[in-house]
């Protein structure tokens, strides 16, 4: 099999700026808190909401972007969501009041939620089985860059002064505008295209992928696993027996990813550096560095996610943040936190993350789900994953004032330990193999 290459990763990076902007949006408010806590005088449960608001909204488009990309096509709903993007970083950064920012913020949050859902479906769904890993991979890779991206726009925009955390937020509307241009320029998921009874249009983009060959095989694959009579890509559907196994196990993934705690250091970094008796250039400094981290570590991960498997990237990935976690703790616990060994470890954390379970996790989602039920599934996987994450971030500054920052970072410790030996028991390895066989191999009829 001869694969168009070139094609394949134009079409995958054009839907991975989904990717690019759910990272920019999910982290541009770490660079914002002291500003806006300031401007609309925030108390520390107060400002726990806010930060936490747009999780409302991914919440939101996490529930309903599977069903709407099984009914209207995953490339239209994405259009969508690009549109949401521009509006919601224009709106936020405008802005006067907390319940008028906090609804632009949900809009912004709702389009994260779909592009979350269908940018890893639809890389899932063009890619060939020995590409997939590499593939999938990319949606998480351009997160990373749009979590550095609104680091780096923060840290250079600070200078403008009072009003530089507006710019900060309208600075998203440019990658926004770009992504719903690109959009046209990619086909619409051939599994989709084959569900809809259009097979010669998927035939025509499978074979510009990888020749007629695979596009015969791969659309015979389709229509197997298609056969039935159950009705297509309900919630009912996917909770039936025979799916239940493989849809908790995509919850468990989905909410790991997030209870270990990684989104505390995106969301929290400079106020957990200012701990560190940082100012708030330097604590902006520092957290560009865990920008640079999570790029390069997850470049590294590409390279290897397709030899070594997702299971040991995983596995590896939780070990290194328990440890982090332990020091961290420690470091607090004694009072310890002026220095480069805080922040050598705060930093190191997102390193181990970028190399396990950020790009895995999305690749596994992407690929477990049997084709009857992947947009349901996936967005069942997306939501937890997002009420995961909401309940994180809201509970992180209240955790701090009640327990200590020591405390909180072990019991993140305790939950990465827990995950590690679910995913070392449960979890199967999905490299190298077509998401027709991965439906075989895991539904349990």
């Amino acid at each position: 099999m001869k694969v168009n290459f070139g094609y394949l990763l134009t079409i995958s990076f054009v839907t991975a700026l989904g990717g690019l902007l759910f990272g920019f949006d999910i982290s541009v408010i770490s660079g914002t808190i002291t500003f806006i806590q300031d401007f609309f005088g925030l108390n520390e449960t107060m400002k726990g909401w806010v930060v936490s608001s747009a999780l409302i909204g991914c919440i939101i488009g996490a529930s309903f972007s599977g069903r709407f990309g099984d009914r209207f096509g995953r490339k239209k709903v994405l259009l969508v969501t690009s549109v949401l993007f521009a509006v919601s970083a224009i709106g936020s950064g405008l802005a006067s009041s907390i319940p008028v920012f906090v609804f632009y913020r949900i809009l912004g949050g709702i389009a994260v939620g779909g592009a979350s859902v269908l940018a890893p479906v639809y890389i899932a769904e063009v890619s060939p089985g020995e590409f997939r890993g590499r593939m999938g991979s990319i949606n998480q890779l351009t997160i990373v860059i749009g979590i550095s991206l609104a680091y780096y726009s923060n840290y250079f925009l600070l200078p403008v002064g009072e009003n530089a955390w507006r710019w900060m937020f309208a600075a998203e509307a440019v990658p926004a505008i770009f992504f719903f241009f690109a959009l046209f320029i990619i086909p619409e998921s051939p599994r989709w295209l084959v569900a809809k009874n259009n097979k010669a249009k998927a035939s025509q983009i499978l074979t510009r992928i990888a020749g007629s060959d695979f596009a015969k095989f791969e659309i015979n694959e389709i229509n197997e696993s298609l056969k039935g009579n159950e009705k297509r890509g309900t919630l009912k559907q996917a909770f039936k027996k025979k799916y239940r196994f493989i849809l908790f196990l995509g919850i468990f993934l989905a909410v790991f990813q997030q209870w270990s705690g990684i989104n505390v250091i995106f969301f929290y970094a400079p106020d957990i550096f200012a701990k560190a008796n940082l100012g708030v250039d330097a604590a902006l400094f520092q957290t560009t560095l865990i920008g640079v981290m999570n790029v390069v570590f997850t470049i590294i991960a590409m390279r290897v996610i397709d030899k070594l498997g997702r299971k040991l990237l995983i596995l590896i990935g939780s070990a290194g943040m328990v440890v982090c976690y332990i020091v961290i703790g420690f470091l607090f616990q004694s009072g310890n936190t002026e220095g480069t060994l805080l922040l050598s470890f705060i930093i190191l954390t997102p390193a181990f993350f970028a190399f396990g379970l950020g790009p895995t996790v999305w690749v596994v989602l992407s690929e477990i789900f049997p084709n009857k039920i992947r947009g349901v599934a996936m967005s069942v996987a997306t939501f937890a994953l997002w009420v995961a994450c909401y309940i994180l971030t809201l509970t992180f500054p209240i955790l701090v004032e009640l327990l200590s920052s020591a405390i909180t970072f072990w019991i993140y410790a305790v939950i990465c330990v827990i995950g590690f030996f679910v995913i070392y028991k449960f979890l199967p390895e999905t490299k190298n193999e077509s998401l027709e066989k991965l439906e075989k191999m895991l539904v349990k009829e």
